[in-house]
Formats: structure tokens, C-alpha cells, sequence
């Protein structure tokens, strides 16, 4: 029996090692197979909820959560995963805290408010762009990836499974940024790109 094309969208794309650069060089004594570990746990998670959704007749997760909602669960799920990888690094455990990983050992409790140590992560459908609250000192890592959104059915766009993109890393400094204020009468929320 041949899968339709929404239950072959319930099983994400692996991550391949052999796109990774090897000469990458990041911080913290974080490793690109470690990075490579985390985002394949994420397809397998993913996997297993959409399969299991599928099985409910229940969209998949990123088929009906709000873009910036699955954004966030992509970068939420890395700051769980890759520590469990990389000894060097924790989740910050400070409601909010910046950035999302710190060195281990340096904070009390593993939390600190601010720093500009460690690495603040976000997951991103985009390529470039990416935002924050604020222009930070700090290292970024954005996990990029392509999938369905709940907007695809206005537009046409049918079933296809999650993927990686890429995984970008940089240390970046404050004039990397461009601030983004917001006139009066606006209700968006004041970014940085």
C-alpha cells in the first residue's frame, strides 16, 4: 500500500553529516557532531509526534501551531539537547535568561539574567533576517529549516516533510546588528536584525 503524500510528510529528512563544514571552529569546546546528534534527535522527535498525530487524524505539529511558536520549539529543543551532548555547555536555567546556553560551571545554579558568554539560540524558516529583542555581544547559532506552516493551504502549498537547511554559527558584536525601533502608533514588537 503506497503512503499518501501527508503520511510521508510525518517522517522528517535525517540530518547528513557529511554537509557539516569541517573547519568550523565553535566555542565552548561545543563539537559539530554534537550539533549533528541534537538536530537529529529533533527529527526523531518530530517524527514520532507527527506519526502518532497522523495516526489521530491531527495535522502535524508544524502544520498547525503558529510559525513562531514552531520557530521557538525548534530553538527550545536544541537548548535541551545539545548540552546533553556537550558537557561544556548548559541551558541557562534563568526565566528568560541570556544567553540560551552558558558555559557550565561559570553561574550559580547554571542561571544568569545576562551574559555575554555562551550561545543564544533561535530556529528560523528563514535564510537571513534573523531578529532579537536586542543587539547582543554574543555567539548566535540559528538552526534553519524548511517545513509546512498553518498558512500553507491559502497558498496552495502541499505536504512536505521537515528538514535542516543549515546551522549557522558566528560570534557577533553590536555593530552586527541594525535596531529596529517602532513609530507610536505601532503595536510590534521593537527588534534588532
Amino acid at each position: 500500500m503506497t503512503q499518501s503524500t501527508e503520511e510521508q510528510a510525518c517522517f522528517p529528512k535525517k540530518v547528513a553529516e557529511a554537509y557539516f563544514n569541517p573547519q568550523c571552529q565553535l566555542p565552548y569546546g561545543l563539537k559539530m557532531e554534537e550539533i549533528h546528534n541534537a538536530m537529529n534527535d529533533f527529527v526523531e522527535f518530530l517524527g514520532f509526534v507527527n506519526q502518532q498525530l497522523h495516526t489521530k487524524s491531527i495535522p502535524r505539529l508544524e502544520s498547525f501551531l503558529m510559525p513562531a511558536n514552531f520557530s521557538s520549539i525548534v530553538g527550545e529543543f536544541m537548548n535541551m539537547t545539545i548540552p546533553r551532548y556537550c558537557d561544556s555547555l548548559v541551558k541557562n536555567r534563568y526565566h528568560n535568561g541570556h544567553p540560551d546556553l552558558i558555559p557550565s560551571t561559570t553561574f550559580s545554579g547554571d542561571a544568569v539574567q545576562y551574559s555575554t558568554e555562551g550561545v543564544e539560540v533561535k530556529g528560523s524558516r528563514h535564510a537571513s533576517g534573523w531578529q532579537g529583542h536586542n543587539p547582543e555581544a554574543v555567539w548566535l547559532m540559528v538552526f534553519h529549516f524548511d517545513s509546512n506552516t498553518a498558512n500553507d493551504d491559502q497558498w496552495d502549498i502541499g505536504p512536505k516533510p521537515f528538514q535542516f537547511l543549515g546551522v549557522y554559527a558566528a560570534k557577533l558584536d553590536l555593530e552586527d546588528w541594525t535596531f529596529s525601533g517602532r513609530s507610536a502608533t505601532s503595536r510590534r514588537t521593537i527588534t534588532a536584525a
